[in-house]
């Protein structure tokens, strides 16, 4: 009998070794199926399904698709019959949807595929929303935007998503001058759990970090390239609740690849420039790519496709397509957003 457990032990334990020794999967370069749209600007994209996909464009359109692209349903909105709104930013609860645009007025629509109502407005001469997410308890959700005094603008919902309330500046962090979002793939925000993080570009390149659901708040130094207007964070994304990557560079030199890639093991506490001087260059969208033990990353921007398969230490360019921003249904799949087209990528 010993025997026998000895051998039951030792071939569950030469068994667990070989699961936890995975294979490391290598791109020379990548199949895209892509599918025209008339939207100028598609950033505010929702990746549901390998069949199903919502996205906002910059029309006032909230377009679906349920077949894989096959057919597209397309809701056009207007406020006060005028004003067209400029979608950046979509996020999901439950059956509802959000989208959210940017300028003046800020307008925050909640709905479906058949009808949308407005649950949130704030007019002032410097608002401009860039992001929004909700929680995985489907309760409580976040939006944020460039100051509108001393402080980001971020907006809360603890009811999901029917009403928002903006946080007053003496509970935030203070921004400094010149310090705010970047509205470029609605990929500002990470959020694991309880905890959201936010990366700001401009004079300053920081973290903002929650664990109670953006009711208080601390900020944090990065490495990444600031200073001027277009440097900073563009996008970050999180593994788990310590392994991180904020992604970005300076759009306005997008061939620039100098302090635009950090990654952090500890929260976001503190942050590591990794392939510093070396490619990939300004990218506006950075994705872990599910079940890949925080190895496998994608980046995307107007300057191509990056992928790693070392949690970011180094990358290949797997395509030069344009795309603003990339989410993934699984480990294979995922969709993407760029000027005037959408994407279906699978991986094989």
């Amino acid at each position: 009998m010993k025997q026998l457990i000895s051998l039951f032990l030792l071939s569950l334990t030469i068994l667990s070794c070989k699961e936890k020794k995975k294979t490391l999967r290598t791109f020379e370069t990548i199949n895209i199926t892509e599918f025209k749209q008339d939207s100028t600007s598609i950033r505010a994209m929702l990746a549901i399904s390998n069949d199903e996909l919502v996205f906002a464009g910059s029309k006032g359109d909230i377009t679906t698709t349920k077949d894989g692209g096959a057919t597209w349903q397309t809701q056009s909105l207007k406020y006060n019959d005028t004003i067209v709104p400029h979608f950046r930013s979509i996020a999901k609860n439950g059956e509802h949807i959000f989208a959210l645009s940017i300028a003046n007025p800020a307008l925050l629509y909640k709905g479906n595929q058949n009808a949308y109502e407005l649950v949130y407005t704030e007019e002032h001469e410097k608002v401009f929303y860039d992001c929004i997410q909700f929680f995985a308890d489907g309760k409580h959700g976040i939006a944020v935007g460039d100051p509108t005094e001393d402080c980001p603008s971020i907006i809360l919902t603890a009811d999901g998503g029917n009403t928002w309330t903006k946080i007053p500046c003496s509970q935030l962090p203070t921004f400094e001058e010149g310090e705010a979002f970047f509205a470029a793939s609605n990929t500002n925000i990470a959020i694991v759990n309880n905890t959201v993080w936010i990366g700001s570009g401009g004079t300053k390149a920081r973290i903002l970090k929650s664990t109670d659901f953006g009711n208080t708040w601390k900020i944090f130094d990065t490495p990444i390239v600031q200073g001027d207007g277009p440097q900073g964070i563009y996008s970050i994304d999180f593994y788990d609740e310590n392994h991180g990557i904020a992604i970005g560079g300076n759009y306005s030199k997008p061939e620039d690849n100098c302090a635009n890639k950090a990654i952090t093991t500890d929260g976001g506490t503190t942050w590591t420039l990794v392939a510093d001087n070396m490619n990939p260059n300004y990218k506006s969208c950075v994705q872990y790519v599910p079940n890949t033990n925080g190895k496998e990353i994608f980046a995307v921007g107007k300057t191509g496709i990056s992928f790693s398969n070392d949690g970011g230490y180094t990358w290949k360019e797997v395509s030069n397509e344009s795309y603003y921003a990339i989410q993934f249904v699984n480990s294979n799949t995922a969709w993407l957003s760029g000027h005037e087209k959408i994407g279906k990528l699978v991986l094989n």
